[in-house]
């Protein structure tokens, strides 16, 4: 495999189940770095469990993982040249900072500091959950507004944004390496 350079920061985002991880993870093969997986799901249940097996099963096997739901700044801060870093995903960390009930802005401009100050290339996993319908509740309601608010943000910081829909990668922004 020829080995690519990655942008300081790339923002992968799509849907559920639309093969962002994979890519993303694809990204991280190419550059030949050593590959630092940050997970930020809590598991909860059952189904998350299964999910987070079958991520394991499907990135394989060179990877050091790094679980933290909450405090993606400081991992950020800890890393090193010569490494590459996995953030998956930044809508999960979002979830679990809103249920802490931390204060959001906060955490959001946090955790972007830390991204643009990361000594490594940092790709950066996310859902788009606004192109649904409204939902019927406030903290539903809450949580689509703030991831959105979230991916525009780091969109805006990212070198390269791509958009994952049934498998296939769109160029938002920037260019594959």
């Amino acid at each position: 495999m020829n080995k690519k350079s990655l942008p300081p920061i790339s923002f992968v985002l799509g849907g559920a189940g639309s093969g962002k991880s994979f890519f993303a993870e694809n990204l991280c093969d190419l550059s030949g770095l050593s590959k630092v997986y940050l997970a930020t799901s809590e598991v909860w249940d059952d189904e998350t469990a299964a999910k987070v097996s079958q991520h394991k099963k499907q990135r394989g096997t060179g990877w050091n993982t790094i679980e933290e739901p909450r405090d993606i700044a400081g991992v950020l801060f800890n890393r090193h040249v010569g490494e590459v870093l996995l953030v998956d995903c930044m809508t999960l960390w979002l979830t679990n900072v809103i249920l802490a009930e931390a204060d959001i802005d906060s955490a959001i401009k946090s955790a972007l500091d830390a991204l643009s100050a990361c000594a490594c290339p940092v790709v950066a996993v996310g859902n788009e959950v606004g192109q649904g319908i409204v939902p019927e509740n406030a903290l539903a309601r809450r949580f689509r507004n703030d991831n959105g608010k979230m991916n525009q943000t780091l969109a805006a910081t990212a070198d390269l944004v791509v958009h994952v829909v049934a498998g296939l990668p769109q160029v938002l922004k920037g260019a594959l390496p």
